[in-house]
């Protein structure tokens, strides 16, 4: 028996389409495991964190707490890079070689800096070498704020920062 709809009877393939339709949009919207946006328009998925197995925990109130690994400790929020095209290896790369003509802070959107460079042919190599440190350990990164495009394998760094939701636990002393 089809359902029947305001201009007749409705194809069992037609609400399969709609409702797979509903859960494309639902997914798009909230993302896996519940992503939330942030206030700068960047996105934080939520992925869950699962316990090692067979461990036993101890709380502060001497509750033990035994772990087969199956269950979901906790969901670990993980922010989202935003990348606009920019190497990570490119900008290296022009530093080394091109660095004194301000060819890396071209690159990086940083044309003043390149400019000055330039007319001084980088600072007379004292300034190529701190922008190739500087480029290299990934503080000098592009002037939009975005992220460095980097392979899979490649060098990340991840700044560590303590704010007020970072858990501190207090030092015991013997």
């Amino acid at each position: 028996m089809e359902a029947a709809g305001p201009s007749g009877p409705v194809s069992p393939e037609t609400v399969a389409a709609q409702l797979l339709g509903v859960l494309w949009f639902a997914s798009v919207t909230t993302g896996p495991w519940g992503a939330a946006a942030t206030s700068r328009g960047e996105e934080t998925l939520k992925f869950p964190c699962f316990p090692a197995p067979n461990i036993t925990c101890k709380d502060f109130s001497g509750n033990e707490t035994h772990f087969t690994g199956n269950e979901v400790g906790f969901l670990k929020p993980i922010s989202c890079r935003n990348v606009n095209g920019y190497s990570y290896k490119v900008a290296v790369a022009l530093s080394l070689f091109l660095g004194w003509l301000g060819a890396d802070r071209f690159y990086l959107g940083y044309p003043a800096l390149g400019l000055l460079k330039f007319c001084t042919v980088g600072f007379c190599g004292i300034g190529s070498l701190i922008d190739f440190i500087l480029i290299s350990v990934q503080i000098v990164g592009p002037s939009d704020g975005s992220s460095y495009i980097i392979d899979y394998y490649g060098t990340r760094l991840i700044r560590l920062s303590i704010t007020n939701e970072t858990f501190r636990k207090t030092q015991l002393y013997p």
